[in-house]
């Protein structure tokens, strides 16, 4: 297993991945001109998006996306997880905690000693693991806003 940043020749398997991504959390997801939108933003010049990908025996597994913001209330940078996805065959043999570690480095790496991300209510599996790694629940409603 391996992690490692993502390359363009992977992106169309991230776009599947983030279907089933979207599938898993019952929502919808439209891979219409995904596949453009995703290079265009992860091979950016000073892109502010990080985009990692999980490989076992060549075949891309999972995923994680992630950027670096800023909070107003800490007064200070924190690392945000946008995207944590493991195909099922892969889940709860290590390769979560990997690619976690892998964003805490980054986060210490910019200065930043928080990261934050949310996960759905019934992700009990995803809550565990999250748990098991010593992170902290905070309970908030995320809403959106399309303009």
């Amino acid at each position: 297993m391996k992690v490692r940043a993502v390359q363009k020749k992977d992106v169309r398997t991230i776009v599947e991945l983030i279907k089933r991504h979207a599938q898993y959390e019952k929502g919808i997801f439209k891979a219409e001109h995904k596949e453009a939108l995703l290079t265009k933003h992860f091979f950016k010049k000073l892109s502010p998006v990080k985009c990692l990908v999980v490989e076992v025996e060549a075949q891309i597994v999972g995923y994680a996306t992630f950027s670096k913001q800023f909070s107003t209330w800490d007064a200070d940078y924190y690392v945000y997880l946008d995207c944590l996805f493991l195909k099922e065959e892969v889940r709860g043999g290590g390769v979560g905690k990997q690619i976690m570690e892998h964003i805490k480095a980054y986060a210490k790496s910019e200065y930043c000693s928080i990261v934050q991300w949310q996960t759905p209510i019934f992700n009990e599996k995803g809550i565990n693991f999250y748990k098991k790694i010593g992170a902290e629940a905070k309970t908030k409603e995320r809403f959106r806003w399309c303009v």
